[in-house]
């Protein structure tokens, strides 16, 4: 078979089916408040930090498990049986009254994470090698994620008038459903071409977990795909153990507001955090669709110049948080967030061109598994230290550990 490329890649049914994926996936409208729902319900940030472990040792136990089954049994059956797990998990949300119920859905959330983590990106890449658009995956993926961000954008503005409406930040998990039974329909219209990696269509029944295993295992070991690995994982888990913590400072920032004086707070905090929110998402879209010029740039270390630039910026996040500066450190955590988004594209495109097709879902799963597991040590760090000292000190603190573990490992390995 003659193999070529092209010098563009065509928006056709299935490109819109992925951006679809990724809008609905990230409607998720009760990320803007999970914070609050639980400091609300009593909740302390050491018992959040907890929580935020849990869900992270869940993903951690079910992680690489869930990236062979989907490489070895089917991707559409592993992202649907993700969306059942996301839906139980709202549901049970929405009818927690305690901590022990609460972990119940985090558990659920993780399993949820798991079983989808790594999988839609492998679709994606086979479908480019279907088409012979390999040469284009940064500019591809960036798109794709771009949406996901508009998702995310529109999910906290929803998710803010649900919560001047109603008052409620319970109400938000109800309404979380919707989005993830509409695409449960979308995954189901895939082509099946997509359904398991392209080298292994001729064989997939005979396909085992050790096989799957071992080809995985002789990838990860090769040394430029684990620094690829761990500059994103690094930067991911960072992000994620503290986002949510930005909540508690928005608030700040609706309550100096002169506007709206005659809601009660938690009525203009709960728009103004979704107003936030939404154009902290539009930026973060407009940073994976700048990906692939980022790319094309002469910049030396791409991975690891990025990963420092965002972990000084939760540095100063942290200072502003302590020092009541809130706009300050909102505009710094912001840059966090577009920072990741612009080398997330760039870096799944790395690790892609260094792995055969038939792993990427085990390979990026695998990804997530480092990531999720800095995840659960940063989350109980953050929690223990904000409970202690403040949020602004754990933050702070949290950046700067990471920074000089960054800086001694580049070192080591130069040296």
């Amino acid at each position: 078979m003659l193999y070529y490329t092209v010098s563009y890649f065509v928006k056709d049914k299935q490109y819109y089916k992925f951006c679809t994926y990724g809008f609905l996936k990230n409607l998720r409208f009760y990320d803007a408040f999970l914070l609050l729902f639980f400091l609300e319900n009593g909740i302390s940030y050491s018992q959040i930090g907890l929580l935020y472990a849990v869900r992270e040792f869940t993903i951690i136990f079910s992680e690489v498990p869930t990236g062979i089954i989907a490489d070895t049994y089917g991707r559409k059956k592993s992202l649907i049986v993700s969306f059942l797990a996301y839906i139980i998990s709202f549901l049970v949300f929405y009818y927690s009254k305690n901590f022990s119920v609460l972990i119940i859905a985090i558990v659920l959330n993780g399993i949820g994470d798991a079983f989808r983590s790594g999988t839609h990106k492998g679709m994606i890449f086979d479908y480019l090698k279907l088409n012979h658009w390999e040469s284009h995956k940064i500019n591809y993926y960036g798109h794709t994620r771009s949406w996901s961000q508009k998702g995310s954008a529109i999910s906290a503005l929803f998710a803010g008038f649900l919560v001047l409406y109603s008052g409620s930040y319970r109400v938000i998990f109800l309404f979380s459903i919707i989005p993830y039974l509409l695409n449960f329909i979308n995954v189901f219209t895939y082509p099946n071409t997509l359904n398991f990696s392209l080298e292994e269509k001729e064989a997939h029944e005979q396909k085992s977990f050790a096989a799957v295993f071992k080809r995985f295992f002789s990838v990860i070991k090769k040394r430029n795909v684990f620094q690829i690995i761990n500059s994103s994982a690094l930067h991911s888990a960072f992000l994620k153990a503290i986002k949510d913590y930005i909540q508690p400072v928005m608030v700040q920032i609706a309550m100096l507001l002169p506007l709206l004086k005659t809601l009660e707070p938690k009525r203009k905090s709960g728009l103004v955090i979704g107003v936030i929110y939404f154009f902290i998402f539009l930026l973060a879209s407009f940073a994976s669709r700048l990906a692939f010029k980022i790319s094309s740039l002469s910049v030396k270390n791409i991975p690891n110049v990025t990963l420092i630039v965002g972990l000084a910026a939760g540095v100063l996040c942290g200072l502003f948080i302590n020092n009541a500066f809130w706009v300050l450190a909102l505009v710094s955590f912001i840059s966090i967030y577009m920072i990741e988004n612009a080398r997330k594209p760039i870096l799944t495109a790395m690790i892609a061109d260094q792995v055969s097709t038939k792993i990427i879902t085990s390979v990026l799963s695998a990804q997530s598994l480092y990531s999720t597991f800095v995840t659960s040590i940063l989350a109980l760090l953050i929690g223990i230290i904000a409970d202690n000292y403040g949020v602004g000190i754990a933050l702070t603190s949290v950046s700067v550990l990471l920074i000089l573990i960054t800086v001694f490992v580049y070192n080591f390995k130069r040296d």
